[in-house]
């Protein structure tokens, strides 16, 4: 590589060819995932809500763990997926970019509040834990070892409270 080859961006183009173009720094995506004109911010999600509504958003399981309509294996891997967040430290602003899809969620909520807010989500992710082991019943154990094999250690632990292992 030679000096300056950093700074270079080769890209080939479906119709122009090959071109190298200079690469300033810059967040690049594919153009598939880059937001359409127009298309709802994950700052919108807030828009309009009122601070209950928006506490009740962020305290939330996210739907795809709730979906009856969503296989029951794939429910309990992404609601056993959520306790690999804690309340503790970047853990929590993590949780919160998650809940919110907002880059920086401090800049809407105070750490208290996250924290206050997290303790909320962990007591419905635990409800919700507790419903779906009352569902898994009838689910073979390869599978459910296949689910907790691949699980984080706290929901892992969480789940073994709640079976009573």
């Amino acid at each position: 590589m030679r000096a300056g080859d950093a700074d270079r961006l080769r890209i080939r183009f479906e119709r122009a060819g090959l071109k190298t173009l200079a690469a300033p720094p810059a967040s690049i995506r594919a153009a598939d995932d880059a937001p359409t004109p127009g298309s709802p911010t994950p700052a919108d999600r807030f828009a309009g809500l009122t601070e209950a509504d928006a506490d009740a958003l962020m305290a939330s399981i996210p739907s795809a763990a709730t979906d009856r309509f969503t296989r029951l294996e794939d429910r309990l891997t992404l609601t056993l997926g959520l306790y690999r967040f804690t309340g503790d430290g970047a853990q929590l602003i993590d949780w919160a970019a998650s809940q919110s899809g907002l880059a920086d969620p401090l800049s809407r909520y105070t750490r208290h509040d996250l924290e206050a807010l997290y303790q909320r989500f962990a007591a419905n992710r635990d409800a919700h834990l507790k419903a779906l082991a009352a569902e898994a019943r009838s689910t073979p154990p390869r599978e459910m070892a296949r689910i907790l094999d691949a699980a984080p250690k706290a929901g892992r632990e969480m789940w073994s409270r709640l079976i009573g292992r």
